[in-house]
Order: structure tokens, then sequence, then C-alpha cells
């Protein structure tokens, strides 16, 4: 069986998904067609090799609608030879669409692919796709009769669940953007970054956060009927220890180990192993655990045995419920800073997780890395990468 590698990957700067963000003007389409060509431009890679470019996406409508990554591909200027595909596993699309690539790969179906992922939060507005309809409650009437819950209050029921109060919760915050201006100002995210229009680092990295100012800010997701049905929540998800709205997009070129050697390119890192996993879609964010769980299982690795994870840092609850569970050296969890500081870009989240990753691992010496990420309607994707 062929060997799935990473190539190389990259990213944009996390760019504030408001309007007057340092992305906003650029069209969704567009800022993942720079990547493309920017991931492309930094080998000797004829383009037409590229069996197919696999994009996640998480509000397809608008100008991110159509099948937004062959559209990017044709605004890369790539051959038109080459096709696209935009897949939606929420949160997780980029994480899946690398799956999909590698799996590929693996399967002889492809040599060369390229996964990616975008989202401008600040031009295709978070449930715009949806017209503020509760799009799942009529066909889920039978099996959930009080309905499913936003992912705020998922993460406030994490929160009083696991005993973690808002306390810990500010605190993890602080250190996700210590960690973040850390690694930044020491050059640990160049290696990553590829330039957006004007925008040459992350603009939702907040050096100067202390726990004073995290303290100050009120719950976001307060709400008396989800008071009344769930009366052990505290209301300690606030802005602060969340992940703010964020545009960015990313890219991964991925090969069979055969292909590399023949093109004359040198891999970074080796898949190891793949998981996906389902979970309570109450509770909606927990799946991360079980998901690490089945890759390490597949894997035959430890928890010890993992130098590094990444767990997106949707809410601070998330990571430390994770941890709790898993027992991991909170050393290694996020080292870099996570989503509250370095961003959330729904579609674009999975592949800057892998950037970040596996600049890490090289910086460091490190041998594996996981990452895995909450989806919504209770799923998680989980990776297991070897530095090569």
């Amino acid at each position: 069986m062929e060997t799935a590698v990473i190539v190389d990957v990259v990213r944009t700067p996390s760019g504030r998904g408001k309007p007057g963000g340092g992305l906003s003007g650029i069209h969704p389409a567009t800022l993942l067609a720079g990547v493309l060509t920017d991931l492309l431009a930094r080998h000797d890679l004829d383009p037409a090799l590229i069996d197919d470019v696999i994009g996640g996406c998480v509000t397809q409508s608008g100008e991110q609608a159509g099948n937004i990554t062959r559209t990017a591909v044709l605004a890369a200027s790539l051959p038109e030879s080459v096709p696209g595909t935009t897949v939606d596993r929420q949160c997780g699309s980029s994480q899946q669409a690398v799956h999909f690539a590698a799996q590929g790969v693996l399967a002889g179906a492809y040599d060369v692919v390229v996964a990616c992922g975008v989202e401008s939060m600040s031009r295709s507005p978070m449930f715009s796709n949806t017209q503020g309809k509760d799009i799942n409650r009529a066909p889920l009437a039978h099996r959930y009769p009080e309905g499913l819950i936003s992912q705020g209050i998922s993460a406030e029921l994490l929160a009083a669940r696991w005993k973690i109060d808002r306390a810990a919760l500010d605190a993890f915050a602080l250190r996700s953007h210590a960690e973040a201006a850390r690694t930044a100002a020491a050059g640990g995210f160049a290696a990553e970054l590829v330039a957006a229009g004007e925008l040459t680092a992350d603009e939702t990295i907040r050096p100067q956060t202390t726990l004073e100012t995290l303290g100050g800010l009120r719950p976001a997701f307060t709400d008396e009927a989800m008071a009344r049905r769930f009366p052990e929540i505290d209301w300690s998800i606030t802005p602060g220890n969340s992940s703010p709205l964020t545009d960015g997009a990313a890219a991964a070129l991925i090969m069979s180990e055969s292909a590399a050697n023949r093109l004359g390119l040198t891999p970074r890192a080796r898949f190891h192993s793949f998981a996906v996993a389902g979970d309570d879609p109450t509770l909606m964010l927990t799946a991360v655990v079980p998901a690490s769980r089945k890759v390490l299982s597949r894997a035959g690795l430890g928890v010890d045995d993992i130098d590094t994870f990444e767990v997106n840092e949707a809410f601070a609850s998330v990571p430390l419920v994770w941890q709790q569970e898993l027992g991991a050296d909170p050393a290694r969890l996020n080292p870099r800073g996570g989503a509250i500081a370095l961003g959330h870009p729904l579609g674009a989240s999975g592949i800057r997780l892998l950037a970040t990753m596996v600049n890490h691992l090289e910086q460091t010496g490190g041998r594996y890395g996981l990452q895995t990420m909450c989806e919504a309607g209770g799923m998680a994707n989980a990776t297991i990468v070897e530095r090569v």
C-alpha cells in the first residue's frame, strides 16, 4: 500500500471575521485561490499533475456557494483539467478534506492531491445559509422532542458537567493568547503563513489580554428557557474564552511517497491514522474524546506517545474536557495557542491545525502529532501524523 505524505501545508493569517477585518475585503474564492497559488509556487510542480482539489467550507451560500473550491481552482489559473469539490463536515470540513485526500492516495485513486479550506465569516456570516430557520427540529422531533441546542449552550453544559469553572476557562484563554503571541514574536508561525492582501500576521492574537479583562466579560449565551432546561449551567462561556469570528484559508499538498520521490519533492510528514466519530448531538462538542481514542487505538499508540496535540478551541471547555478525559500532558496541548487566539475560520480550521502542528513537530523535533476538532451534530475528526 502507498504511504500518503504531506509535502507542504500553509495558511493565511487569521483576519477578524467582521466588516473592517484584514481579509474582509477579499472574496472568499479569491482568498482560497491565493493560498493555492502560494502553495504551488513554493514547489517546482506542474499543476496539471494534480488529480483533485478537495476543499472544506461550512456556510456554502452567497459568495461561498456553487462549489467554491472549483471556483478557486479556476481563479488561481490552474489548468482547466484540475477538478475541485467542496465538502461540509461543519467545523471539521477541511480536516475531512485532508482525510479524503490522503485516503484517496492510500486507495491508489490519487497520486497528487490538494486539500484546502476557506471561510469568510465577514462576507458569508455563520447561519446565513439557514435563513434563521431551525432546519433540524422537524425531522428530528421524534428522537429529540425538546430540540437540539446551540453550540454555545453545549459549551456551557461541558463546563458545568465536567466542573470547569469560569476561572479555569479564562486561564486557558489567557494561555492561548500568551502562547500564540510568544510563538508569533519568535517567528514560529513564519513557515506556515502566506500573506493575503495586505495582511501578513494573525490579527486575532491579543498579547495584551489579562485575567482581569477576561473576567470582566459577560456570558455570551444566557437564555432563560435553557436555564430552566439545564439548571446546572453557571453561564461561564464568554467572547473571551470562545473562538472569534474569523476569515481565513489554508491548503495542504498531499501525495503518495512514491510520487514525491519521483518528482524530487521532500515530504514533511506522513499520515499515520484517521478516525471520525459521532457522539451525543445535544452535548455536541464531546466527540473529540471518542474520536481521539479511536485514532490512538488504530495507530497502536498511547497518549504518552504523542508529542503534541491540537484540539480546536471552539470554546475553552472543549480542550479542557478532552484533557480531563484523555489524561494528556497539558503542556503538550495546543502549545502554540489555539483558536481562541489564532481564530476559527470554520471551513479552513482543520488545515490551520495541521499547519501549526507540522511546524511545531519540525521545530521541536517531535515525532507524532494528533489533531481533533468538534463539529456540529455531535461529530469529530481525528488525525495522527508522523514527522518525516
